[in-house]
């Protein structure tokens, strides 16, 4: 049936009902009106006749009650008048109603000894009648009864009449409101509908640009934001398919979102991968009267959404937003993404001691200066410890619910956060394949021995069957360290730990960034030249050089020493004051944690002690940008700048590198990047710096600047055409790979180690 013949139908259907009922009460009110009016008028007569028939009554006048009543014959409604003594014997009964009667008793004349006169219809042949009756009195005794008998056909008549006129009404509203209606909706919809229809054609032959063009009524909202989501993704997969067409044709074997996807449903097969991280993908924050979701700025959820999308995967994570409560189901679950869901984010919550003593304390007042040489020094104290195991355990008996009736499960456990995780897993769960991936470095085993519960760390670790680190020299000095520390089996040819019975691969796994492979994507010089003026201009900075420093405030990163080197650049190359400023784009990090604090406000100290030196009323040689600023935000910065410093004093990747060189699609600018990063073993045409020597970095800013532009474009497209083949996807992939390779004894229960008596009371002389 045709959309308008059902959309017809149901308008008269609608209309016919909702008439009717109208009609219907339209005729009984007038009908309870037209017996309430004959009810009145019958008590009104009868009360003028009682007046005049009570003495006639009294004194048995027969002949003169005859005449009274019969001077009602023939008027209009009134079909007559009948007069009855106390037994109910009729004395008189105008001629016609006698004839009409004839032997029926009158339906009220057992009523004339009431005290009140009483009304009622009944039908007499095919006649309906109405009789009112009052009592005769003679003082206060009843003599008789009077009754007055109306014909009320007129009654039915004028229903009847009232039902015709309705029915007529309800043929032309019907056919009026159906015409109407039809304009309105062709209107109101058939436009839109039509723009589209137009639209979705475009969607589908790749012409479209914007969104669908509908009216901005609340109506339309929903459908817009359906069709916006399913031109994205379709979109997306015509991307993703011209992609792999593209590189096929060019016999190249570059990983792509689509790619993952296919490669980690080929591996897993029926298993399901659930991973562990403290940052969650998705989090749900107030916004006044609303709840708004927001991805954290990350490339670990770049790099493990493909996964959880490919095998409907659960990621474990705390919950950290401030409508995150409200967001999940009664087992803290939530389907993500909000616009297509298809995998699972379980919300895991920790009190603010937990979190005080995990993550601030143990784990980043602890874990992180333990692990990076910056010359601070690591506190550990042991209620951060347990809070530390009790939020591990947490997590473990997360995963263990959410992995419950799932066979052969692959986990993937997330940073130092939760080095116990692995072997609390594997005890209750031999058959899952567990792998953990270590984001910072693994210092030797001189520096780690300086952590009171090492043997802890290292036994829960050592409950993978995977451990992957960026770069080989963390893999040595992880197996140096469990073999300095652990009675174990080191097995160098296979790099792998063989800790009672239970082995443990160990693996480099560099991680990336994401990577637009689309050809030709180079913006012009000038369109550059313009993007910098532009950052000038909002910056309130007069300057044709623009640097660039991109960073949390973590005393790992280098800063001061960086400032310090910009300064000398400055005294050694006055020919550059008023041509080159460097913005220092710096995001609070942990500013609980007080070394943090005093870090964030030495920074901005010497930011504005140099300024304070070189600046001019329009100028300055370093712009300080303390907060917070999305990838969007920093991709005009990376787009433009002449130069991107990245000097660490100890990093286990730096992704910040790897973003500027993949965000350098015109093959220009220049990387000064520390030694001390793991990503200087990959970036090798970037300028390698000792980040503590001043004088070498200063030189490296003047190379940077005085570079020739071939120099720098066949510097800068070798390391984009590395970036290009081991993207963040290929990391995942191979991390999978890796993984799911592995062969699991489920037969064999691993139990967990006890702290002996020497680790207990190493502890308590740390404190």
């Amino acid at each position: 049936m045709r959309l308008s013949v059902r959309l017809n139908f149901s308008l008269i259907i609608g209309v016919t009902l909702v008439s009717l009922a109208l009609a219907l009460y339209q005729a009984q009110s007038e009908t309870r009106g037209l017996k309430r009016d004959l009810e009145r008028h019958s008590f009104e007569l009868a009360e003028t006749l009682e007046k005049s028939a009570s003495p006639l009554v009294a004194n048995h006048a027969a002949v003169e009650l005859q005449r009274l009543v019969d001077h009602f014959q023939n008027r209009q409604r009134v079909a007559g008048v009948a007069v009855y003594d106390d037994r109910g014997n009729a004395l008189a009964i105008t001629s016609d109603l006698a004839t009409r009667l004839g032997s029926n008793t009158p339906p009220v004349a057992q009523a004339a000894l009431r005290e009140n006169g009483a009304g009622k219809f009944f039908r007499l042949g095919e006649q309906r009648m109405h009789v009112f009756e009052l009592p005769i009195k003679a003082g206060a005794t009843v003599i008789g009864a009077l009754a007055i008998f109306h014909d009320v056909a007129y009654i039915s008549a004028r229903q009847a009449a009232t039902w015709k006129h309705a029915l007529a009404g309800l043929a032309v509203q019907t056919a009026l409101i159906v015409c109407v209606t039809l304009l309105i909706l062709r209107w109101s919809l058939g436009e839109p509908l039509a723009r589209l229809t137009q639209w979705l054609h475009e969607v589908r032959t790749g012409s479209a640009s914007g969104g669908p063009e509908l009216p901005e009524e609340e109506t339309f909202q929903p459908l817009k934001r359906e069709v916006a989501r399913l031109a994205t993704t379709l979109t997306a997969a015509r991307a993703a398919a011209e992609e792999e067409a593209r590189l096929r044709n060019a016999a190249e074997a570059l990983w792509t979102p689509e790619r993952l996807r296919i490669f980690v449903q080929e591996k897993l097969g029926s298993s399901r991968l659930f991973a562990i991280s403290n940052r969650e993908p998705y989090e749900h924050l107030r916004r006044g009267n609303t709840v708004e979701c927001s991805v954290p700025a990350s490339g670990l959820v770049t790099a493990l959404e493909p996964i959880l999308r490919a095998c409907d995967g659960t990621w474990i994570a705390q919950g950290t937003g401030d409508a995150d409560h409200e967001t999940v189901d009664q087992h803290d679950r939530l389907r993500v993404p909000p616009d297509h869901p298809q995998y699972t984010l379980r919300r895991v919550w920790i009190t603010p001691e937990e979190e005080q003593g995990f993550y601030f304390g143990f784990a980043n007042e602890g874990l992180w200066p333990l692990c990076h040489i910056a010359h601070t020094r690591p506190t550990f104290r042991a209620q951060d410890w347990e809070h530390y195991r009790v939020v591990n355990r947490r997590f473990a008996d997360a995963l263990l619910e959410e992995a419950a009736g799932e066979e052969n499960p692959l986990v993937l456990v997330q940073d130092y956060h939760f080095a116990l995780v692995p072997a609390m897993i594997k005890e209750a769960r031999p058959d899952a394949r567990v792998a953990i991936f270590w984001h910072i470095p693994w210092p030797n085993p001189e520096a780690f021995a300086i952590c009171p519960c090492q043997r802890q760390l290292l036994d829960g670790l050592l409950g993978a069957d995977l451990i992957g680190f960026h770069i080989q020299s963390h893999c040595n000095n992880f197996l140096e360290t469990v073999e300095r520390t652990l009675e174990s089996r080191i097995d160098r040819e296979r790099f792998a730990v063989n800790r009672r019975g239970h082995f443990t691969s160990v693996r480099p796994f560099p991680i990336s960034v994401t990577f637009s492979n689309e050809p030709g994507d180079a913006a012009p010089r000038e369109s550059t030249w313009l993007e910098r003026a532009t950052l000038f201009r909002e910056l309130g900075v007069e300057a044709s050089m623009l640097g660039v420093g991109v960073d949390r405030i973590d005393y790992t990163k280098g800063i001061p020493e960086r400032f310090r080197a910009i300064e000398r650049f400055f005294e050694k190359y006055p020919i550059y004051k008023r041509q080159f400023t460097f913005v220092q784009i710096g995001a609070p990090s942990r500013t609980h944690i007080t070394r943090y604090q005093d870090l964030l406000e030495k920074v901005s100290e010497e930011a504005q002690r140099i300024n304070r030196r070189f600046e001019t009323s329009s100028w300055q040689p370093i712009v300080f940008l303390p907060y917070h600023h999305s990838h969007k935000q920093i991709l005009p910065y990376y787009r433009t700048a002449d130069l991107c410093m990245v000097t660490s004093l100890h990093d286990g990747m730096n992704l910040v590198a790897k973003e500027y060189v993949a965000a350098r699609s015109d093959e220009q600018g220049a990387l000064i990047l520390s030694h001390f990063t793991g990503a200087s073993h990959e970036l090798v045409d970037a300028l390698l710096v000792n980040p503590y020597d001043t004088e070498e970095l200063a030189d490296a800013i003047h190379s940077a600047l005085e570079m020739a532009p071939d120099e720098k474009r066949a510097r800068m497209a070798r390391m984009r055409a590395y970036l290009r083949e081991h993207n963040i996807y290929r990391w995942a992939g191979s991390l999978i790979a890796e993984l799911a390779a592995l062969r699991i004894d489920a037969g064999e229960r691993r139990k967990r180690p006890q702290p002996d008596s020497t680790e207990v009371e190493s502890f308590a002389a740390a404190r």
